[in-house]
């Protein structure tokens, strides 16, 4: 199995999974996200270090893909869209990316710069 298979794999595994675990914390918990996730936050505790720590990766993966689309009008919503929901957008954005450029990484990560 190529190394392009195991990443789409993943890329799939993840979004089914966390669209699966999405479902079930808004079923148990409503769609109160922000306000828990920014009160963790607040506490400086461990569970608020890791939402920091995410919510720098969120911001960076929008921004690259803002980037990668040369910061046009339709990858800025897109990008901050992607930032906001997280993996549910970006994995199959990138398994989109590698449909599209062919499985060329290159192509995949820095678009046609």
């Amino acid at each position: 199995m190529s190394n392009n298979n195991l990443f789409k794999i993943l890329l799939t595994v993840q979004t089914v999974a966390l669209l699966a675990y999405t479902f079930i914390a808004y079923q148990r918990e409503g769609a109160d996200l922000f306000s828990v996730f920014i009160s963790n936050i607040q506490s400086l505790t461990w569970s608020g270090q890791f939402n920091l720590d995410f919510l720098c990766y969120l911001t960076l993966s929008g921004l690259w893909i803002m980037w990668r689309n040369k910061f046009s009008g339709s990858s800025i919503l897109f990008g901050i869209i992607a930032a906001i929901l997280g993996i549910v957008v970006f994995a199959p954005f990138l398994l989109w990316l590698l449909y599209k450029e062919n499985a060329d990484l290159k192509r995949v990560f820095i678009g046609d710069r």
